[in-house]
């Protein structure tokens, strides 16, 4: 019995481990797979999805509440594009220090509008025990999400005419503008699909933890790390990246803490940029040319 408790335990943590890690990094992997620009206010934009989901739960159920969060962050994504992104393309530096100064202003704007932090949100579905541990239905449920974003991302960019369109812009702007893709709405959509899945984080993890400016900080080392580890394929390198990722999280958090398990990642995350400097995709992709 306290083997099928430690079994249990174990996939717990992995399944938290491994949606926090998909979650937190899906937006910036779309944004920098797919438009090339690092956007280092992506923790800001977590921060702002918790801010909305914190403000509307008050008034709307939560799950409607999240929905709206990622909407209203998707579309201030939209807009920051429209105003400042895309005139920074094929700029990267340039366009490093932008987010970060969008980060910087983000941040400080909340904490002058709204103070140092708000009334959180009560953690919805509550728990169930099992031996003398005690377990929370929500963080399962943040799991299935985390699955069902990457399939509804999935589905968007392999089977509509949008995934086409930005598949295509992606691999090479100028072919696509003349064969008469808007590639500048295709850009302002991707910045905004990010920008939602980012606030679509937060507003899942508004309900765990403090609303304060600084919500989103917590996020962004994992998120990076799972996007470097991933490589350049969002799809399946930030999946892959999200599973190994929250398989090592799990292993040292329960052996050595979870200060160790962090750290962990970050060794795990220097290792792989000298063996594989293409991520896990770039991997995938070489067994699959070997088998062509």
């Amino acid at each position: 019995m306290e083997l099928e408790f430690s079994i249990f335990s174990g996939f717990y943590q992995f399944i938290e481990s491994f949606a926090f890690l998909l979650l937190s990094a899906l937006g910036l992997a779309v944004i920098f797979g797919m438009t090339g620009v690092i956007n280092l206010a992506h923790g800001e934009f977590i921060m702002l999805g918790a801010y909305t989901t914190t403000l509307a739960g008050k008034y709307i159920p939560l799950p409607l509440a999240i929905l709206v969060s990622a909407l209203v962050v998707g579309i201030y994504g939209a807009a920051i594009e429209r105003l400042i992104i895309r005139r920074l393309y094929e700029r990267v530096l340039d366009s490093v220090v932008a987010t970060w100064g969008i980060g910087l202003l983000m941040s400080q704007g909340v904490l002058i509008l709204l103070g140092s932090s708000i009334p959180g949100l009560q953690t919805p579905l509550g728990s169930f025990s099992l031996g003398q541990s005690s377990y929370s239905w929500y963080r399962l449920v943040l799991g299935l999400c985390a699955v069902a974003a990457i399939g509804l991302l999935y589905f968007l960019l392999m089977h509509t005419q949008f995934g086409l369109w930005a598949r295509a812009t992606t691999q090479n702007a100028e072919i696509a503008q003349a064969m008469g893709v808007n590639t500048s709405r295709v850009y302002t959509a991707i910045f905004a699909i990010g920008s939602a899945l980012a606030g679509f984080a937060g507003g899942l993890y508004a309900p765990t933890a403090s609303i304060i400016p600084k919500f989103g900080a917590g996020f962004v080392v994992e998120a990076f790390v799972t996007v470097i580890v991933g490589g350049a394929n969002l799809l399946v390198g930030t999946s892959l990246a999200a599973i190994a990722l929250g398989g090592i999280s799990t292993i040292l958090s329960s052996v050595y803490g979870s200060f160790v398990a962090r750290v962990g990642l970050l060794l795990v995350t220097i290792v792989v940029i000298r063996i594989l400097p293409y991520g896990l995709s770039g991997l995938v992709e070489r067994w699959r040319a070997s088998k062509a």
